[in-house]
């Protein structure tokens, strides 16, 4: 497949990158700076400079799939929280159903269902991601959303507990293991038009996502 990973300099794409090529696929690297390109290049992928809170058309030419990772994290402004994580987010899927890209796939976070259950310091930041997360499911596209716990920084464990809801249920996940989530549930018949949700655990990732 040709994919496009926007927010591609973000420390969860960042470990995407790689495992995408590794799976055999070309893959464009969307980022905001030049200066990240030689990064984006180390990785396998080809660099593109755009920005999601302008036109995305040229960027999902020609591709089987996008992934939006991007984010403007937890501790940005409610203004700019929107303008990437849900404006930014539905200019994406706007353009790839206007480029006849069919499928998408989406990093959200858990308790965007709950959001009251959440840090008051998160909670414009989950209801941006739950915004986007709604307006992907009502398109046609063969959407599959990945909802990881809090994210660390420690070594992948290449193991995690995985559903379509966790009950309520709420954890840590690293870093590259949400990345090899993501990446497992590109081709995986189980996540059609399907939200993810996964922190550490014990099942093989490509199991965990194979049993959805």
């Amino acid at each position: 497949m040709r994919i496009l990973v926007a927010g591609a300099n973000g420390k969860v794409a960042r470990r995407l990158l790689p495992l995408l090529v590794e799976r055999g696929h070309t893959v464009r690297a969307l980022i905001r700076d030049p200066v990240q390109a030689p990064t984006m290049r180390e990785a396998g992928a080809e660099p593109m400079t755009g920005d999601l809170e302008d036109d995305c058309g040229e960027a999902v030419a020609g591709c089987d799939a996008v992934f939006f990772c991007a984010g403007s994290g937890p501790h940005t402004g409610p203004d700019k929280t929107l303008d990437v994580d849900r404006d930014g987010a539905v200019r994406l899927i706007d353009a790839a159903v206007a480029a006849g890209v069919p499928r998408f796939i989406m990093l959200s976070a858990m308790r965007t269902e709950a959001i009251e259950t959440a840090p008051e310091k998160l909670r414009h930041y989950l209801r941006a991601k739950k915004a986007a997360d709604d307006y992907l499911r009502r398109t046609d596209l063969d959407w599959r959303i990945v909802k990881p716990g809090r994210l660390t920084d420690e070594p992948p464990r290449g193991r995690v507990r995985a559903a379509e809801s966790l009950a309520g249920e709420y954890g840590e996940i690293p870093r590259a293991d949400a990345a090899a989530v993501l990446a497992a549930v590109l081709e995986a018949p189980s996540a059609m038009r399907r939200q993810i949700e996964c922190i550490g655990g014990d099942t093989p990732i490509d199991e965990a996502v194979a049993a959805l």
